[in-house]
C-alpha cells in the first residue's frame, strides 16, 4: 500500500507502520447484482453509471459484504478518526473472494488477499469471514480523509489473475500495491479480469461507510439503561433503538449479569445476533441480543 493518507490505518500490536496504511476500507462499488436479467452467452461485464462492475447474466454465486456497524449492508454507517472497523463477507457457494477499498480521493487498496495471518481468500459456502479476525496481527483504524468510502467484494468460483491490477513486492508490507486509480478505473480493470471466466460463476457486491469529524458532544452508541432492568424476573425482554455497535450493546447487558455474580461460559456471534450463556453456582442464564426491524430485541432467561 502507498503511504498516502487514507481513512484506515494498518496498526500492528505495539507498532504503527505508516507505510502499511490501508486506504479506507470502504470500496464504494456497491455490488449491483442484476438478478433475473438474461444476456447473451458471451455478454461482457457491465459498468454501471456509479462505476460498479455488474454481471449481466444470472449467477448462483451470491456474495455479500458489510461492516461491523451495519449487518444489513444497506446503510452507510459513520466512523470517526481513531475508530476501528471490521469487514464481513459471505458467499452462497465455495468461491475466491477479493475485497477492495476506494477512498474519497480515489485511492484503491486490495484488502483481500493479503499476506498476513487470516489473509486466505477462499471462502466456503454459507460461511462468514471477518477482516481482521480475532488473532490477526493488524487492525483497521479509521483516519482522514473525510467522506464516503466504498468496499467492493468480488467472488468467483475460479481464482482470478490480478497481476495487472495489484502486485506484492518483496521487502514491502503484506498488502499489495494497486496499479489502478478511482472507481471507474477499478471497475474497468476488473471487467477485463472476469471476462475469461464462465459468466455465471462470479458476482460482486458493495458496502458503504463514511468518515466524519469527531465532535465534542458525540451521541453514545449504547442507550442508557437502568442498572438492573429485569429486577427479579426469570424471563425478561426489551427493545431499544438500533445502536451503531451491537457488540457494545450486548456487553452492556452482560456487565449487569456479571455484576450479579454470573460468569460467562459461552459466546456465539452471528450476523445481526449475539447470544451468551452464564452460570452462578447452580443458576444458569442466557442473554440474546438480536436486530429486528428498526430496533434491537434483548432477551434474558434465568433458571
Amino acid at each position: 500500500m502507498k503511504p498516502s493518507p487514507s481513512p484506515i490505518n494498518l496498526t500492528l500490536p505495539n507498532l504503527t507502520l505508516p507505510n502499511l496504511t490501508l486506504p479506507k476500507i470502504a470500496l464504494g462499488l456497491s455490488v449491483v447484482l442484476v438478478a433475473g436479467l438474461g444476456g447473451p452467452a458471451l455478454a461482457a461485464p457491465k459498468i454501471s453509471a456509479q462505476s460498479i462492475i455488474v454481471n449481466p447474466v444470472p449467477t448462483t454465486v451470491d456474495v455479500k459484504v458489510w461492516t461491523d456497524r451495519d449487518s444489513s449492508g444497506t446503510r452507510t454507517p459513520s466512523y470517526r478518526p481513531g475508530d476501528r472497523i471490521r469487514l464481513y463477507a459471505s458467499v452462497s457457494q465455495d468461491a475466491h473472494v477479493y475485497l477492495f477499498n476506494v477512498d474519497p480521493n480515489g485511492q484503491v487498496d486490495l484488502i483481500l488477499p493479503n499476506k498476513y495471518q487470516g489473509g486466505a481468500n477462499f471462502l466456503k459456502a454459507n460461511t462468514v469471514k471477518v477482516f481482521p479476525a480475532a488473532g490477526d496481527p493488524f487492525t483497521f483504524d479509521i483516519a482522514a480523509p473525510y467522506g464516503l468510502n466504498k468496499v467492493l467484494a468480488l467472488a468467483s468460483k475460479t481464482e482470478l489473475d490480478l497481476k495487472q491490477i495489484a502486485t506484492f513486492k518483496s521487502g514491502q508490507n503484506s498488502f499489495a500495491d494497486v496499479n489502478v486509480k478511482g472507481q471507474q478505473g477499478l471497475a474497468q480493470a476488473l471487467s477485463i479480469v472476469v471476462t475469461p471466466v464462465p459468466q455465471n460463476t462470479w458476482d460482486s457486491a458493495t458496502a458503504f461507510y463514511q468518515v466524519v469529524a469527531r465532535t465534542a458532544a458525540a451521541v453514545p452508541a449504547v442507550p442508557t439503561q437502568p442498572a438492573n432492568p429485569w429486577g427479579n424476573a426469570r424471563k425478561w425482554q426489551g427493545v431499544v433503538g438500533v445502536p451503531s455497535d451491537l457488540r457494545a450493546l450486548h456487553d452492556s447487558y452482560a456487565a449487569r449479569l456479571k455484576a450479579e455474580g454470573y460468569v460467562q461460559t459461552k459466546l456465539q456471534i452471528k450476523q445481526g445476533e449475539i447470544k451468551s450463556e452464564y452460570r452462578r453456582g447452580d443458576d444458569e442464564a442466557t442473554l440474546k441480543v438480536e436486530r429486528k426491524g428498526k430496533g434491537v430485541e434483548i432477551k434474558l432467561e434465568r433458571d
